[in-house]
């Protein structure tokens, strides 16, 4: 299942490549502002990326909920702390995105055997 999480890191950084060498101004700015949004501020890292999580999920965007999980993973936020942003999600977005979430939880569940190995 930790294969998931390779292919989507893997799929996701050669499509950006492919859309930079397109050298468009515009686009590297909004990837650039992107970038910086994430960065520590007046929050802290973690907590912008369960807002980016929660977004995602109510936006319906799946590479969104993926990126912000695997995000999520690695500036060291729970399980716990992850699903209950999720379930703030589930909340706001209703039930149109239960299957957003499903893939999620498969995705987290990824992400934890990928760092298990």
């Amino acid at each position: 299942m930790a294969n998931i999480v390779k292919e989507f890191n893997e799929n996701r950084s050669r499509l950006n490549d492919l859309i930079l060498e397109a050298d468009n101004k515009v686009i590297k700015r909004i990837f650039n502002l992107d970038t910086n949004a994430f960065m520590e501020g007046a929050l802290d890292v973690p907590t912008k990326e369960l807002i980016g999580l929660v977004a995602s999920l109510v936006l319906r965007c799946d590479d969104c909920v993926k990126y912000h999980l695997g995000r999520c993973h690695a500036v060291g936020l729970s399980k716990e702390q992850t699903f209950e942003a999720l379930a703030i999600g589930q909340l706001i977005g209703g039930t149109i995105v239960i299957p957003h979430l499903r893939r999620a939880a498969e995705y987290w569940d990824a992400l934890e055997d990928k760092s298990k190995a």
